[in-house]
């Protein structure tokens, strides 16, 4: 798969281009934002950068790449709640974005598409986008069930069943409800065996996830994860390969289209892939792309990720994450060895993350993959989603 033909539109397609947050993600979208501002052509495209502190106020945000990337000294950047603030068109059909200068209301700027650049709570989740369908704006992305659904990783484990596609066992565990009794250990162990995955059902980036290898860890585990979220997922681990698969939405006519699966792997420092191996330690994962698989594994995994994106009705683009144990249990599925493990709606988006890197391998480089999610959006037929 190649990218689209697209000249040059005139005058320039006008983005909103929205990150920051209010979640524990928030300068990873920064990060991701910075490189999406590099990337796009300006006789193409026309960007006004948004940020959203994370308290949850948008403001009018630095426009130079440079102001979002890692600081020298590993500092990660954040939205300032000193810029001017934004505010949203103010009825549906209105495409004027304001902004209050000196106490006045005053155009900021006309926009054709959105493109959030949200991960986790209040912008991966459904929250944006039910914002934005509610003014009839044209956004990057999911629409606001599939958003929800990939978000909840209990929920979208419910969807992956109702599709036949394998996924580890697991439990769901109210946070709020747990006081750590041995009878609720032993409900939320029920013929899982140890070591033990507890997360977060709603966040991103290996938030709140702690790896736990007896009975005795479950409780102060689940606490830890309903800082997060009250909705906790005690998961089983499994012992394989940790492969993730790219997925780009189709265009009208065409089935959605996966990348060849990439791989990750921790080769120090950590037991997991986890937050500060993911963004803080370069030097404890390795990213393979293309990964080394036996051929009919790596067209399974492909078909699969396809699968899972319409299980749930995503649009645009989505990260599909595997495990593969060519040595694993035998399961009642067509394919023992192949698990999913969860989607991504709005996966990490810089240039060197893996899903950028997934698409490069296909022929599609950053510039043009951002230009063709812009380009799917606004060809998308309005409506809710």
């Amino acid at each position: 798969m190649s990218p689209h033909p697209a000249p040059a539109p005139f005058p320039p397609t006008k983005v909103a281009l929205m990150f920051g947050g209010r979640s524990g993600e928030h300068s990873i979208s920064c990060i991701a934002a910075g490189g999406i501002m590099r990337a796009l052509d300006p006789a193409r495209f026309e960007i006004t950068p948004i940020g959203i502190t994370r308290q949850g106020r948008m403001v009018l945000a630095d426009p130079d790449p440079a102001s979002w990337e890692i600081a020298p000294d590993g500092g990660f950047p954040e939205v300032p709640s000193t810029g001017p603030e934004v505010i949203l068109p103010s009825q549906a059909g209105d495409t004027t974005f304001r902004v209050i200068r000196d106490g006045r209301i005053l155009p900021l700027a006309t926009i054709d598409v959105v493109f959030p650049l949200l991960h986790g709570p209040y912008g991966e989740d459904g929250t944006i986008q039910g914002a934005l369908e509610l003014l009839d704006l044209p956004y990057v992305g999911s629409g606001v069930l599939a958003s929800a659904t990939a978000m909840d990783k209990i929920t979208a484990k419910e969807h992956f069943a109702a599709s036949d596609l394998p996924t580890a066992p697991a439990h769901a565990v109210d946070a709020r409800l747990w006081n750590g009794t041995p009878d609720e250990v032993d409900a939320a162990t029920d013929e899982l065996d140890f070591p033990l995955f507890v997360k977060p059902s709603r966040a991103g980036s290996s938030l709140g996830i702690t790896r736990v290898t007896s009975p005795d860890g479950l409780d102060a585990a689940i606490r830890h994860a309903g800082t997060f979220d009250p909705r906790v997922i005690v998961e089983a681990a499994v012992t394989g390969r940790e492969l993730e698969c790219g997925v780009l939405g189709a265009r009208s006519g065409e089935r959605p289209f996966a990348s060849h699966p990439g791989e990750v792997r921790v080769i120090a420092g950590h037991d997991f892939y986890d937050f500060d191996a993911k963004y803080r330690d370069e030097n404890a994962v390795e990213l393979i792309c293309p990964a080394q698989l036996p051929e009919y594994v790596s067209d399974t995994i492909r078909t699969m990720a396809v699968e899972a994106f319409e299980a749930i009705g995503a649009e645009g683009l989505a990260r599909v994450d595997f495990f593969y144990d060519p040595d694993g249990p035998t399961r009642p599925v067509p394919y023992p060895e192949i698990l999913v493990n969860e989607i991504n709606t709005m996966p990490g988006f810089t240039p060197f993350s893996l899903y950028a890197r997934m698409f490069a391998v296909e022929g599609w480089p950053y510039a043009d993959l951002v230009a063709e999610l812009i380009d799917l959006a606004l060809a998308r037929p309005p409506g809710l989603r």
